[in-house]
This record gives structure tokens, sequence and C-alpha cells, in this order.
């Protein structure tokens, strides 16, 4: 059995950070949408030249596009057995479009990290971001040893623009009003399992990982 793991999430509930977690747990990979776009524009392949043609007009690249990119990806031996998928579907329509690229032999399993939006909003109102290495800690969670200053390399630590909590909240109600419908997608097919991301992360990897052990049973994926 093909192991596909989708990953549903607000913005800064820590999907990211599980879903590398879990994909070396696993053994599975870690196919992201959002590095999809950003290889296939560095490597200037077809795909990646269409979508930079797309976000260079600031337009929203469309769903056919994007799932051939990430279907191109997937096709990968390394994804034969499986993998997980973080950053999509994002909205309804993709989700019946990924559902029918999956065919009816693969239903994926659906893990949704809950997390309060004023948990979100506090962990990105304490997030501060290396401007010369992209390391991240944050002043409450992972406090610099030196008050702006990168522990990996001594670079200036500076708190992001997207992370203003305005900001942020915005983004959240952007994500409530998208994902609404795609919950309840998954709900109705019995894909969705709800885990409390409101814990430390340890605990958050335990429940996601005890899930997919649930879901694929071992000898079969």
């Amino acid at each position: 059995m093909k192991r596909v793991v989708i990953l549903l999430g607000a913005p800064g509930s820590g999907k990211g950070t599980q879903a590398k977690r879990l994909s070396e747990a696993f053994q599975r990979p870690h196919v992201s949408t959002g590095d999809l776009f950003r290889e296939n524009i560095r490597e200037k392949t077809a795909l990646g030249q269409r979508v930079k043609a797309v976000l260079d007009k600031g337009e929203l690249v469309p769903d056919d596009l994007v799932l051939d990119m990430l279907f191109e990806r997937v096709a990968q031996p390394d994804c034969a057995r499986g993998y997980l998928l973080d950053g999509f579907p994002r909205t309804l329509p993709q989700a019946e479009a990924l559902e029918v690229r999956l065919g009816a032999d693969v239903k994926p399993v659906v893990l949704h990290l809950v997390v309060s939006n004023e948990t979100i909003v506090e962990r990105a109102a304490g997030r501060l971001s290396c401007a010369k290495c992209g390391a991240v800690q944050h002043k409450k969670f992972s406090p610099p040893r030196v008050a702006g200053v990168c522990d990996a390399c001594g670079g200036e630590l500076k708190q992001r623009p997207d992370d203003q909590p305005e900001v942020v909240r915005q983004r959240l109600r952007v994500y409530s009003d998208q994902t609404a419908p795609l919950v309840s997608f998954y709900q109705s097919k019995g894909q969705l399992i709800d885990v409390d991301g409101d814990r430390p992360p340890g605990e958050v990897f335990r429940d996601l990982e005890q899930a997919i052990r649930n879901a694929f049973p071992k000898g079969k994926g």
C-alpha cells in the first residue's frame, strides 16, 4: 500500500517542522509545493518557466499547473512507497483535483494540526529570523544566547514583517476561509485525523507518528 499523508495546518502551526520529522521517521519524502516552485524556477525547468511567468504577472499559479509539478515529483522512484504532502491542497477544488489524480486505489491520511489562533500569533510574534543564514529562533522558546545575534552564524536576528500580529491574524482569516470546506471534505470521507498542536512539539510528533502507524499497519506499506 502506498502511504500518502497530507498535513493540514494554519501558517505557524508547526506543520513544516513536523513534516520533516515524520519524513525521517517513516523514510518517505517530504513534498512541499512551495519548495517545488522554488526548485523548478531555480533549475529553469519547463514547468518552472511556466510558473515564473505566472508569478511575474502577480497572478496565482493555476491548480492544473501545480498538480502537473506535484505529480512530476511524486512519479520519481523515491516516492514509489508514498510521501508526505505539505502545502497542498489548500482549497476544495484542489482537494477534488488531487483525488482524481491519485485514483481510487490511493486513500490519503489527512493529519489536521489544530492550534488556537492566539498560540499561532504568540509563536509568530516571538520568532526571530537571521538575515545572514536564515536560521530561526524564538524569544521565548529558543532565545539567542546574545540578544539580537544568531547562535548559528552571528548574524543579525530580526522579526519578519509578516510575523507582526495583525498580519498573522489576517493570514489566519484567509486560511480559515479556504480550509473550512477542506476539513469537511476529508471528514466526510473518514480520512481526517485531528491532532492537538497546542502542545510541545515532541508530544505533537508522537501523536502524528502514532496516527500514521494506526492508519498504515505494519506490513501494509
